[in-house]
């Protein structure tokens, strides 16, 4: 850059980069430290499928979870298994009924309804967790007759808060 000078020849004057460079970088840092990074919030592609508007309307199944409730004696022993209303008892053959009781709420094995079902556990908070695991063992399925296969039920699974406990009166 030349400038005009009276009686003298033009100078040229140089900028100076490197301060420049140092002012852009600091702006640069500002504005990576204050960005907020915001989700999308929600998925607005809809892919409506192409039915036939002479056809009737299938009925859509609802999703439906599975409540076990699993209830402890004083000392941590299983005292009874509920699903929703049913009262299935404490004997030793309460988990294979568990697991008859999934089954008849699933219908068959496998299907695509029990791909969204869950069932969720809760229990008391002084319940022996030996019991939880099985209890989530007759949820998930059982072996087939010959022992070889695992035919699946439900493959989700949650846990509810325990029941009682120690914060339990505050």
């Amino acid at each position: 850059m030349k400038l005009r000078s009276s009686g003298r020849e033009a100078e040229k004057i140089e900028p100076q980069m490197a301060p420049m460079i140092d002012v852009v970088f600091q702006l640069l840092i500002f504005f990576m430290l204050t960005l907020n990074i915001v989700e999308p919030e929600g998925d607005f592609n809809v892919n409506m499928p192409i039915t036939d508007s002479n056809a009737p309307a299938e009925e859509p199944v609802l999703k439906t979870d599975i409540k076990v409730r699993l209830v402890a004696n004083e000392d941590g022993s299983l005292n009874t298994i509920r699903v929703g209303q049913n009262n299935l008892g404490n004997g030793p053959n309460v988990f294979t009924g568990l697991n008859h009781e999934i089954l008849k709420i699933i219908g068959r094995p496998g299907s695509p309804i029990t791909k969204d079902m869950e069932v969720e556990l809760e229990s008391d908070y002084n319940l022996h967790y030996e019991y939880t695991l099985k209890a989530v063992s007759a949820c998930t399925g059982r072996l087939d007759p010959s022992g070889k296969r695992i035919i699946r039920y439900i493959e989700k699974i949650k846990f509810a808060p325990p029941v009682g406990g120690p914060n339990a009166g505050s």
